[in-house]
């Protein structure tokens, strides 16, 4: 029963990272989020589309839909490899999301979602670095890719020094925290290239 247990919170946690919640934001709106700005469907671009609020909202839906999965393996006490794998299949829900013919957003929010549960002080840790390079920069793809590098070598460290859960320091886990980062990055190459370009959108000051 345990495999059937955790196919069913697989399939839940894929199905639903895969839940646009900014392309459904930018609809209430009158927008198709899909061709405006950045054309993606995260909180960054429905911030600049449509507004702080409804970055705000999408980043906070965006983020549960990652965590929740996590959080219910974990409640349910499920193997570890199930609990990884909800985390996995949440991220792709919301990278390749199968009620918008598999094209979405990049996953930064669903991912920070999903490590938070799995490895909060890592995920904290990231998110310092992530504000830090936000405000100095105005750039929210270099703080997003920053945050993202930083995430690995943090939870490696962390794990040396015997900091943090044990499941959080599972060599598994800390792979998986490694290939996220690489994911993360990669789908912001068109990000990368434009910060080398000095084309890249920055938030303003105020």
């Amino acid at each position: 029963m345990a495999v059937v247990y955790c196919i069913a919170i697989i399939l839940f946690a894929y199905f639903l990272g895969s839940i646009p919640f900014g392309y459904i934001i930018g609809k209430f709106n009158g927008i198709d989020i899909r061709t405006v700005g950045s054309k993606n469907i995260g909180a960054t671009n429905v911030t600049r589309c449509v507004g702080k609020k409804a970055g705000k909202l999408c980043f906070a839906l965006d983020f549960l839909k990652g965590m929740l999965p996590v959080l219910i393996a974990q409640l349910f006490k499920m193997p570890e490899y199930c609990v990884l794998a909800a985390l996995v299949a949440s991220i792709l829900g919301h990278v390749f999301p199968i009620y918008l013919k598999f094209k979405g957003g990049k996953g930064v929010s669903t991912a920070a979602g999903a490590v938070m549960a799995l490895a909060p002080l890592p995920l904290l840790t990231a998110l310092v670095v992530w504000v830090v390079v936000f405000t100095v920069s105005r750039y929210v793809s270099l703080a997003s890719i920053t945050a993202a590098a930083v995430l690995p070598v943090v939870a490696w460290v962390f794990t040396v020094a015997g900091v943090g859960s044990a499941s959080a320091r599972s060599l598994p886990a800390l792979i998986l925290l490694t290939a996220i980062a690489v994911l993360a990055i990669m789908r912001h190459r068109s990000n990368i290239q434009r910060l080398l370009d000095g084309t890249e959108s920055r938030f303003g000051k105020k």
